[in-house]
């Protein structure tokens, strides 16, 4: 049954099915897992919001909503609270036009178990938003206050976005009981489009069926691609207002923002953020170039992204030579793959001969630029030594393993975080030619990455395509999905999946071990792995900077700071 039909359904029998609805309730109050909803509107007295605020416990995110005079409530604890700078949008449900579901790779469900709580977390973390207590929102899943629905890629069962709703006639008692949507997230590396939109409306038949008669959202005010997507669906603007806490978590919604440090990109900021947060000064150096200093109790170091001071001139040279990293770690015993210099052609063929696939990449890059991979004929090897000679003089050829693409992340020589990397996908709708699809799937990407991640249109792209036997104006059929890249770089429109609990412990000791002997505090260790979970592999590449943002959930930033300024180190993880 489609979700429309069904939305028909139970709005003709919500009268005789539905339990009584309770009467109106007073200074109500909701558990969402992040924090607590705190119905304005249900409170005599503003004093009585303000107090019921300052009862916001450490790590959650309390919102009172529909409040009345927020600047009366305020008032009580100016150093404590502030109205929340967001706009109110309404959906009027008995105006709402259900449409045919147009979801492509994904479908939208309730939540059911407990593995859907520990995917919701994850998203929120890499969002990073505040998780929710995973014991209490199991134990309230039957509430029919809350609503938690979910979308799952139908191919890989992967949870890529949620939303939750929350019901008034339960949780307020209202007379003419309305809906609310809040902590609405998709997974940064979901590549399939409208996951948003289909949670969105997913909730708003929910409620239409429940006879609800509106459905509420808050959005930040300059939020304009959410907004722009409500207004579509056919939210509009109500005096609605907020009233929240002043803590970490919401600081940059009533605090001024430095403008040299929004500056920064996604690498720097969650440093960055991460050491406000610990009381540690930031002097932004040269924010273009990810230059910045960081102050306390005495000591600072200078930093570029991740990396800092603590890397000597020495282990930064071994990786960025990725010859003398291969030696270095092959004399340690851990396991590489074969190289060597580009030279005439005789002497690439003859390499090519020997290994049957290469890979062909610059001596010093980063970012994927120049590299390409499962080359098989001299013609194609000799091009693409070309085009990594722009990038650098020195060109390698390696031999090409099959395997995951594996990052690991060491800081300190501990593992942190581990994360599978795939490249660039797009898939068919049967109507939009490839290079339509790749340009929609780059603006995804860079949208969910603060535009550090775009699918170039070049040779590689090219060549990876005719080899699958297609040219970019080819129609990519319906549901068929296609890699673009063959490199699964993130800032070549690659996505990245956290494997950390899963990571073999010969894995983690090889990534530890090959940090000890670069001598590097901060790297990221390319792996090829047969499974992340079992002890094959070798190593590719080191990374003396590698990005600590696109490792969340795990806490990066965190072990960053506590390697720089210990006497700071909680010990806590992510909020």
């Amino acid at each position: 049954m489609t979700i429309q039909k069904h939305a028909q359904r139970a709005l003709r029998l919500s009268r005789s099915t539905l339990p009584h609805e309770p009467g109106p309730r007073e200074n109500a109050v909701v558990d969402c897992g992040w924090g607590r909803l705190i119905g304005g509107h249900t409170f005599a007295d503003p004093s009585d919001i303000a107090r019921e605020l300052l009862q916001e416990q450490p790590g959650r995110r309390d919102i009172a909503f529909y409040v009345d005079k927020p600047h009366v409530v305020v008032s009580y604890a100016p150093q404590q609270l502030f109205i929340d700078p967001s706009e109110t949008f309404r959906l009027t449900l008995n105006a709402y036009v259900p449409q045919r579901a147009r979801r492509q790779g994904f479908v939208i469900r309730r939540l059911r178990s407990r593995a859907d709580v520990a995917a919701i977390n994850a998203i929120y973390r890499a969002r990073r938003m505040v998780p929710v207590d995973a014991t209490s929102l199991w134990g309230q899943r039957a509430d029919r206050c809350t609503v938690h629905v979910l979308a799952e890629d139908l191919k890989t069962g992967e949870v890529l976005g949620v939303a939750m709703g929350v019901d008034h006639a339960p949780a307020f008692g209202d007379t003419q009981p309305g809906a609310s949507l809040w902590a609405l997230a998709v997974l940064p590396q979901a590549t399939h489009p409208g996951i948003g939109e289909a949670l969105t409306r997913y909730l708003a038949e929910l409620f239409l069926a429940r006879g609800r008669a509106f459905m509420d959202l808050s959005v930040l005010h300059d939020n304009r691609s959410a907004i722009a997507l409500y207004e579509k669906l056919g939210f509009h603007n109500v005096p609605v207002f907020a009233v929240k806490r002043r803590n970490a978590i919401n600081a940059p919604l009533f605090s001024e923002t430095d403008s040299g440090h929004a500056a920064f990109n996604p690498y720097a900021r969650i440093i960055i953020d991460e050491a406000q947060r610990r009381g540690v000064r930031v002097e932004a150096v040269d924010a273009e170039n990810g230059y910045f200093k960081l102050s306390h109790g005495g000591r600072s170091v200078v930093c570029r992204e991740s990396l800092s001071e603590l890397t000597s001139a020495v282990a930064m040279s071994r990786c960025a030579d990725k010859r003398v990293t291969l030696r270095l770690l092959a004399g340690a015993g851990l396991r590489v793959p074969a190289q060597t210099l580009a030279g005439d052609t005789a002497h690439n063929e003859q390499f090519l001969r020997t290994h049957g696939t290469i890979v062909v990449k610059p001596v010093d890059s980063e970012q994927g630029k120049g590299v390409a991979v499962g080359l098989t004929s001299i013609e194609d090897v000799e091009t693409a030594v070309e085009a990594a000679s722009r990038f650098d003089e020195r060109v390698l050829l390696e031999q090409f393993c099959q395997g995951q693409d594996l990052r690991i992340v060491v800081i300190n020589h501990q593992v942190v975080a581990a994360a599978i990397r795939r490249p660039a996908t797009i898939e068919g709708n049967g109507s939009a030619t490839i290079a339509e699809l790749i340009d929609k799937q780059s603006r995804r990407r860079a949208a969910a990455t603060g535009g550090e991640s775009r699918i170039p249109v070049d040779g590689e792209t090219r060549r990876c395509l005719a080899a699958a036997g297609f040219a970019l104006d080819d129609v990519l059929p319906y549901g068929q999905t296609l890699a673009v890249r063959r490199t699964a770089n993130l800032h070549t429109g690659g996505t990245i999946h956290d494997v950390t609990e899963q990571l073999h412990p010969d894995l983690r000791q090889a990534a530890e071990h090959a940090s000890r002997v670069l001598d590097i505090p901060v790297t990221g260790l390319d792996f090829l792995v047969s499974a992340v979970d079992g002890p094959d592999y070798v190593i590719i590449e080191a990374n003396e900077r590698p990005g600590l943002a696109n490792h969340e959930p795990q806490p990066t930033a965190q072990r960053f700071i506590d390697l720089l300024f210990p006497n700071t180190a909680t010990g806590e993880e992510t909020l």
